[in-house]
């Protein structure tokens, strides 16, 4: 009977009643949201570190990481090799011959990392194959031959290698973009004009077009300029194992595009056969050795039994590699917290309001249940219900709400693409694709239930403090 009494309580002033359900509804869906962006990027850069950049565990020479030096290869590979195959989580092993050097064409030159990598292993353990951009070649070819270099975007932009040309296949490819044709039009003066850097083309486009314009169609633009041509090369140039210097032309076999511009600037990977004949290296000897687990989750755990079997060796996982994406995957916890305290606390203080109001107003009718024989309990539990089906309904909306928005566009991505130069130098993509878990929803429910319980106590304990004859005689 309390319940059934509460539950009209509640819609006795469905406009306030209404109002309040909306706000803990938005805000509700606010915090959600907000967190599930948060945690897909944190999510999509893990993603993105272990599968393209470090897989889960590094092993390399105590010495390696800090010096660079070639001559320091892991003693024993055959041994680690071993001690990682007879541990049942580990899934993948690949070998890697690392070397510091120079990237250079006739336009430029950067300092890189050269890696030698067995072609087949590295494709079942990474997924960068499945980074190439279109129309710049292959992973290495159906069969790996000489001299052949996979490289990033980034480096490729700072040796010159892509250059941007707007020709009358771009004009097309803009039209069918959905560039109105006026700005086109504005645009024939560039015509088959060659532009070194993007930031060249977009000076030259800012001539042409009004601030408006060049806001929202100056990516389509670059995007339609962007030119390479298929098997160009570059010079790598590095110390030999009797530190001499050498180096080699390299035919671009493809280019990567990732989020992570300094990975893009700095990796260079080349056959291990072709690295190891330049560098002088014997057969078997490798600078590092990784391994992949079946699950990210147990990186903690298996990363000391590792150590532990190799105890002359450097072994680090990719949080230790990863220190600050690590600490934000660690703090993860702490920062739902605090967004759901925040979104509770604002619950809280419109409940705590709006049942004090309610309370006041019915200063009369509160009296005169107690005075027919309701007793305090019954009264206490009554607006406690008040507040708990205020909380729970606009919680409830705002966990559909936000579920059901999360759901759409976890599936068509966020695009945050004006702002992917700053967030790509981070290695976080601009691409957000929102997503996070049904124990979350769940705890937050739990969480609602005692907000709405925490704010009824004020409000209640005020009803009790009537006195049935003054509040007969109040009113």
């Amino acid at each position: 009977m309390i319940t059934s009494i509460a539950w009209k309580n509640v819609w006795r002033n469905r406009t306030r009643s209404l109002t309040v359900i909306a706000a803990v509804t938005v805000g509700v869906f606010a915090g959600v949201f907000a967190m599930a962006a948060i945690n897909s990027s944190i999510v999509q850069r893990i993603d993105a570190a272990v599968n393209e950049e470090l897989s889960h565990i590094q092993i390399n020479s105590k010495e390696f990481r800090s010096s660079s030096d070639l001559k320091n290869v892991i003693p024993e590979p055959e041994k680690v090799i071993s001690v990682l195959q007879n541990i049942p989580e580990v899934t993948r092993i690949a070998e890697r011959i690392i070397v510091r050097g120079i990237a250079s064409t006739s336009a430029g030159s950067t300092g890189v990392e050269i890696t030698g990598i067995n072609v087949g292993g590295e494709e079942e353990m990474f997924t960068l194959k499945t980074r190439l951009i279109p129309g710049t070649g292959s992973y290495f070819g159906s069969d790996t031959r000489l001299n052949s270099a996979f490289i990033g975007e980034k480096l490729a932009k700072e040796l010159y290698i892509i250059r941007y040309i707007l020709t009358e296949e771009s004009f097309g490819t803009l039209e069918e973009s959905g560039v109105p044709s006026s700005v086109a039009e504005k645009l024939k003066p560039l015509e088959n004009q060659r532009f070194t850097t993007e930031k060249k083309l977009t000076e030259a486009i800012t001539g042409l077009l009004s601030a408006r314009e060049s806001k929202e169609y100056g990516m389509m633009i670059r995007e339609a300029a962007w030119s390479y041509r298929e098997g160009s090369r570059i010079i790598l140039t590095f110390l030999d194992a009797d530190d001499n210097q050498t180096g080699a032309a390299f035919r671009i076999c493809g280019i990567f595009r990732t989020n992570n511009d300094l990975f893009e600037a700095m990796s260079v990977f080349v056959p291990e056969n072709e690295l190891r004949r330049l560098t002088g290296l014997g057969e078997g000897e490798y600078h590092r050795i990784i391994a992949r687990l079946a699950d990210n989750d147990l990186t903690d755990r298996i990363t000391p039994e590792v150590t532990e079997a190799l105890p002359g060796l450097e072994v680090m996982n990719w949080k230790e590699i990863q220190t600050d994406l690590a600490m934000i995957a660690d703090y993860m916890n702490q920062i739902y917290g605090i967004f759901m305290a925040l979104i509770l606390a604002a619950l809280a203080f419109g409940i705590v309001n709006t049942m004090l109001m309610s309370v006041l107003e019915r200063t009369r009718e509160l009296g005169m249940l107690s005075a027919i024989g309701m007793n305090r309990r019954r009264v206490f539990s009554m607006i406690m219900l008040e507040s708990i089906f205020l909380s729970v309904v606009g919680g409830v909306a705002g966990m559909v709400v936000s579920g059901v928005v999360i759901g759409i566009t976890g599936h068509t991505g966020i695009n945050l693409v004006k702002y992917s130069e700053g967030m790509e130098a981070f290695g976080y993509s601009a691409h957000l694709y929102p997503t996070i878990g049904a124990d979350f929803f769940m705890i937050l429910t739990v969480l609602i239930v005692i907000t709405g319980i925490l704010s009824a106590i004020y409000p209640a304990r005020k009803a009790l403090q009537l006195n049935p004859v003054e509040a007969l005689r109040g009113e």
